[in-house]
């Protein structure tokens, strides 16, 4: 059906397409010190417009509305309808505190009271 449209047409569909994509989706991708929207997530990996964001990779954070969600490893895998393609190398979630290197016990005072 695209084939009997004109350019002109089919370039303003796939623009308001991609703001719509835009709009919808909170995520973003930070590298570099820059910052791009993401258009689609997937748990192998995301996209990004074509036109606003160069070809990335290595390591990146993903926002969702300033919350850090992941940091990740990525690597372009392809471009298809003026999108390009990431896939996770590695993908690792965001934890606001240190990890622990023993075991807690649940039932463990959370602190001790003075005398």
């Amino acid at each position: 059906m695209s084939e009997y449209l004109p350019k002109e047409v089919r370039e303003g569909l796939e623009k308001a397409r991609k703001d719509a994509l835009r709009k919808k989706r909170r995520l973003s991708v930070e590298a570099g010190g820059q910052r791009y929207a993401v258009l689609r997530f997937w748990s192998t990996g995301f996209s990004l417009d074509a036109e606003d964001a160069p070809h990335l990779r290595g390591l990146v954070d993903l926002y969702d509305r300033g919350k850090h969600l992941y940091q990740a490893l990525i690597v372009a895998s392809s471009e298809e309808d003026g999108e390009i393609l990431f896939e996770f190398k590695r993908n690792t979630a965001a934890s606001d505190r240190a990890p622990l290197d023993f075991y807690r016990d649940p039932d463990a005072p959370i602190a001790l009271l003075p005398r």
